[in-house]
């Protein structure tokens, strides 16, 4: 919402869990996933690169989510850690807590738990200034 958005959002999905499905087990995946049905279980992005949960007003999630971009509409049980981006549109319902870059959170969502905003990794290339000593005046 605040400054830039980082890391490019992976924008095609890739997978679908259909309304009306109930998947029991924990589900690991790459690049984008749309969920429209039930999970009880853990929802875990594969490797380092950018991925996209997008979850529908119909979604219903009971397990930890862990992705760099997740985009929510429906209701999870569990925390959320997203390396990057979280949106949270009307009908999101939240019960856990949320890690976060970079949050949107639309009018009418929910969260009942806490917000963790994930700081910056620090630059390695930042130059560390030592202060040098001050001169005494007569």
């Amino acid at each position: 919402m605040f400054g830039k958005k980082t890391g490019k959002p992976q924008n095609q999905i890739d997978s679908l869990i259909g309304a009306g499905t109930h998947i029991e087990g924990n589900i690991s995946f790459s690049g984008g996933l749309r969920i429209d049905g039930h999970v009880t279980g853990n929802i875990i992005a594969l490797g380092d690169r950018p991925s996209a949960l997008v979850l529908s007003d119909q979604a219903v999630i009971e397990g930890k989510i862990q992705v760099s971009h997740a985009v929510v509409n429906g209701s999870i049980t569990g925390a959320i850690y997203a390396s990057e981006y979280v949106e949270l549109q009307p009908q999101a319902r939240i019960f856990g807590d949320v890690h976060y870059k970079t949050m949107e959170i639309q009018l009418g969502a929910s969260v009942d738990g806490r917000l963790h905003h994930l700081e910056a990794q620090p630059d390695n290339k930042v130059v560390t200034l030592i202060p040098s000593p001050v001169a005494k005046g007569d």
